[in-house]
């Protein structure tokens, strides 16, 4: 490791002590290292606009890092012990190929400056590959809605057998709840979409620092004006990233959850492709549906990421090396959440559904709300309407046809009435 910048002299460090400090932040850098070599050529621009750097230092610099993306992309460069941390590594190799060009791109910076916007960036990516993930799943909700909105399906409220449903229900519900979640995400980045580049260590610095330019160079929608706010929006900002990966990822929970129940020996009503189960290593009989149980519990590692972050939170203003540790949390909960997201897609395209085990789960008993609704429209008192279909549910099936239980389904949204076209138009407004 080259020697620290923050190094005193006559002060040896104990590499125990700093190897506490470190962290995984060297491994966990490589995450967010070629957003921190975008910044860091911003940042140079930036600094020559003002007469830090010269042109010509500028364009070395501009090439080295260049270089040095295309040289950790390759493998060529490899981010690890050597360093303290991404943001050394860079300095530590500009310096190594320009001598003191390479030692002004810290000028007017801080670590903490330069992890705010790499994170800030990485985040922005994340949230743009979740508002995708969930339009894509939403795309595909409201195209088999369309295609089976006749098929009937058993309707369960406390995981008990209650009315007749439909696919075409079930489907339009996961559409509008995956429109919600691409929203959401969006939103979301748009929130946290300001540049914090230029804000050091929460005070700013004695330089008239140009980040308009540092914002229009990385794409920002705005600055991020106070440096005060900036450190205050450490922590908040990934945690509201977290919470819009967990509204779908709390869908997908339930959906792993439907899906679980379905494939079941004891429901059947949901045969899945083969790649999507693995066979027990001590059942020859039986086939797992390991892809959607490993689904189910990602919500369990988005929930620890955002608690984490929380917890670290319970600081004074200012800067503060406790958020260090909002670093792993962001990259484990995206981590297992976008992975799992990737695979529902497909998942939901390509599973069919057992129109015989669907049809033989609808029982009398599921009519007696019909019977019920009936009865009120004809002028019954609900509460005796709903009495009477209550005493007599187990002959509440007779001449009925789930077809004409859904047909009568007339409410907004319902069966009968799906507002197909209405949910699309959202969906199409996410273009």
């Amino acid at each position: 490791m080259s020697n620290l910048l923050w190094q005193k002299p006559g002060v040896a460090v104990d590499a125990r002590i700093q190897a506490f400090l470190a962290g995984d932040d060297v491994l966990l850098d490589r995450e967010f290292f070629l957003h921190d070599i975008a910044a860091s050529a911003a940042h140079a621009e930036g600094l020559q606009r003002i007469g830090i750097l010269t042109a010509d230092e500028l364009t070395g610099l501009k090439r080295e890092l260049a270089v040095l993306a295309e040289d950790f992309r390759s493998g060529a460069f490899m981010l690890d012990e050597r360093f303290e941390d991404g943001h050394s590594a860079i300095e530590a190799r500009l310096t190594e190929r320009l001598g003191d060009a390479g030692r002004k791109i810290h000028t007017g910076r801080s670590r903490n400056d330069q992890v705010l916007v790499a994170t800030r960036l990485w985040l922005k990516d994340k949230l743009a590959r979740l508002a995708q993930l969930a339009r894509e799943v939403a795309e595909v909700a409201l195209d088999r809605a369309e295609a089976e909105k006749q098929l009937p399906i058993p309707g369960y409220t406390h995981v008990q057998r209650a009315v007749v449903s439909s696919a075409g229900m079930w489907w339009a519900g996961w559409a509008e709840a995956f429109i919600d979640n691409a929203v959401r995400a969006r939103d979301t980045l748009a929130l946290i979409d300001c540049n914090p580049l230029g804000t050091a260590a929460g005070y700013g610095v004695n330089l008239r620092l140009d980040r308009e330019h540092t914002t229009q160079a990385l794409g920002f929608a705005r600055t991020q004006v106070s440096p005060i706010s900036a450190q205050l929006s450490r922590g908040k900002f990934e945690l509201a990233a977290l919470e819009a990966l967990g509204s779908a990822t709390l869908d997908l929970r339930r959906i792993a959850w439907d899906l679980s129940l379905f494939t079941s020996t004891e429901f059947g009503f949901v045969a899945l492709p083969a790649q999507y189960t693995t066979g027990s290593s001590i059942m020859p009989n039986k086939r797992n549906p390991d892809v959607i149980e490993l689904m189910r519990a990602t919500h369990a590692s988005v929930a620890a990421a955002r608690t984490e972050i929380e917890q670290l939170l319970s600081l004074p203003s200012g800067y503060h090396r406790d958020l260090q540790n909002s670093k792993p949390a962001i990259v484990h909960g995206f981590g297992r959440g976008l992975a799992a997201l990737e695979l529902l897609p497909a998942l939901l395209a390509n599973f069919d559904w057992r129109e015989d085990r669907l049809r033989a789960a609808i029982d009398a008993g599921m009519y007696a709300t019909d019977v019920a609704v009936e009865a009120a429209i004809a002028g019954v008192p609900f509460r005796d309407a709903y009495k009477a279909a209550a005493a007599g549910a187990e002959s509440a099936g007779q001449g009925r046809t789930p077809e004409g239980s859904l047909a009568a389904r007339t409410s907004p949204g319902a069966a009968a009435d799906l507002r197909l076209d209405a949910l699309r138009a959202r969906w199409e407004a996410l273009v």
